[in-house]
């Protein structure tokens, strides 16, 4: 869940850029905008993706059980590897959402608090699950 509260997050950045393009007559700032769309696409992209793979982390851990130490902790350490990921791709895109709220759509601030609210969770639930399966 924690992947998809993220990817969530990932849009609504997405959006933000998207209605926010075009906006300023600055050329620096278009193509911070069109950068930020990029990162964010690129990041929604890659946790949708997790959504599956923590799935499949999980039934690892599942199918490991009653199994031998070292296959117990191989599984772990798989189901460990994606909410890091998801971790490290949450703190990556709260450090684009600066920029929005200063120079992007300003009718869509609190679309911006949204994404950044969802990303806490996100990671705050990634971390709670690397913690558990560590």
């Amino acid at each position: 869940m924690a992947a998809l509260a993220a990817a969530g997050g990932a849009a609504l950045i997405s959006m933000v850029a998207n209605y926010s393009k075009g906006k300023s007559k600055s050329k620096a700032v278009e193509n911070k905008i069109k950068g930020i769309l990029k990162a964010s696409e690129k990041a929604r992209k890659r946790l949708i993706e997790l959504v599956d793979l923590d799935a499949k982390a999980y039934m690892g851990v599942v199918k490991a059980r009653g199994k031998s130490k070292a296959a117990q902790k191989r599984a772990a350490k798989e189901a460990v590897d994606v909410p890091k990921e998801v971790s490290r791709i949450c703190f990556d895109l709260t450090q684009l959402t600066p920029f929005l709220v200063q120079k992007g759509n300003q009718n869509l601030i609190s679309d911006v608090i949204i994404a950044v609210d969802l990303l806490f969770a996100a990671f705050n639930s990634a971390r709670v699950n690397v913690e558990a399966n560590s």
